[in-house]
């Protein structure tokens, strides 16, 4: 089984964190919930009423978890490239290991600057449309690939078309996320 490692537990991370675990993806989210969203509220989030960022966060936190996310409450110190994918030393020092990340730091891509990703002349980091850095099996998504454009519900997307593509990588082929109402 593959495993994934997330960076960011916003919008984007937990919604990549949704589609793997809920597709057989061994997911471990890294993040202290002090993302943006405790200060926002949504009135523009389709398909959700008005709610506060905070309110957002633990529905999302808990949706994650449901299909077999893990959340840890702490913070990446660094990654490194391994010979079977990344490993990631916590801020305790402790180590975790996977064969793809997902990098959803914020305003401040520390992690994916460090690793090396390619960066556009104004310092933003490249990604392509699945939001594929240059590094093979590394993945940036919510406001670390758009600073000036970053939205609840487009970071979410972002980790969703993420997560769909390392779905698909693991399968061979394109893979849809489609569920059906029960009988």
């Amino acid at each position: 089984m593959a495993k994934a490692i997330i960076v960011g537990d916003g919008p984007g991370g937990l919604s990549a964190a949704l589609f793997l675990s809920k597709n057989g993806v061994e997911t471990t989210v890294y993040g202290d919930d002090q993302t943006a969203m405790h200060y926002a509220y949504l009135n523009n989030y389709l398909g959700a009423p008005r709610i506060s960022g905070s309110d957002f966060q633990e529905l999302a936190r808990a949706q994650a978890t449901s299909f077999g996310a893990e959340i840890v409450d702490t913070r990446v110190a660094a990654i490194e490239p391994s010979a079977d994918g990344f490993e990631a030393t916590l801020e305790d020092g402790s180590k975790a290991s996977a064969d793809y990340l997902i990098l959803t730091e914020g305003k401040r891509p520390e992690l994916a600057l460090a690793l090396g990703v390619a960066t556009d002349d104004d310092g933003n980091i490249e990604v392509d449309e699945d939001f594929r850095s240059s590094i093979d099996r590394v993945y940036v998504v919510g406001r670390s690939a758009r600073p000036k454009r970053s939205q609840a519900i487009i970071s979410a997307g972002a980790g969703a078309t993420a997560a769909l593509d390392i779905l698909a990588t693991e399968a061979g082929e394109d893979v849809q996320d489609w569920d059906t109402p029960d009988d």
